[in-house]
């Protein structure tokens, strides 16, 4: 699974031009998710995501996590974070999961994200979305859940 985590100062989500979920100050996340995903990985971004401290201490050093400042979660679905451009111009999403497995392990992350304690608004799985934010920083972090399994290099 991958998520784009965005600091936002707020961020909303359209469908058909009615608004499904707004957020104030926290985090907008764009979760695709990978044939062969787990359940495990839904929970390992989960709490990677509610734990990154990516919000200003006091003194201005990114030491905080969206819990400790108060904020709240915006989660996406978005398969085309497995777009494979290698070859041609037309991206192939063969590596993009199936919208039934897509559906539960998008469904299972939101479920870690409160039970870690998380405010969290939605968008429509599967639906044409129209997503705004402001990015605040801006600060735009990548998680991939295959980084929990791959051996450190050097």
């Amino acid at each position: 699974m991958r998520a784009v985590i965005q600091r936002a100062a707020w961020g909303r989500v359209r469908v058909d031009g009615e608004v499904v979920g707004e957020i104030g100050r926290g985090l907008v996340v764009l979760v695709g998710v990978r044939r062969g995903d787990l359940p495990e990985d839904a929970a390992y971004l989960a709490k990677k995501t509610a734990n990154l401290r990516i919000f200003p201490d006091q003194e201005g050093k990114m030491n905080r996590s969206v819990r400790e400042v108060g904020g709240e979660a915006l989660v996406v679905s978005q398969f085309t974070l497995y777009a494979e451009t290698r070859k041609g111009n037309r991206p192939s999403f063969a590596q993009a999961a199936d919208p039934d497995l897509g559906r539960r392990l998008y469904e299972a992350y939101v479920e870690r994200l409160l039970g870690e304690g998380l405010h969290v608004e939605t968008g429509v799985f599967g639906a044409m979305m129209e997503v705004e934010l402001v990015n605040d920083g801006p600060v735009t972090i990548l998680l991939d859940s295959a980084d929990r399994t791959r051996p450190r290099r050097g």
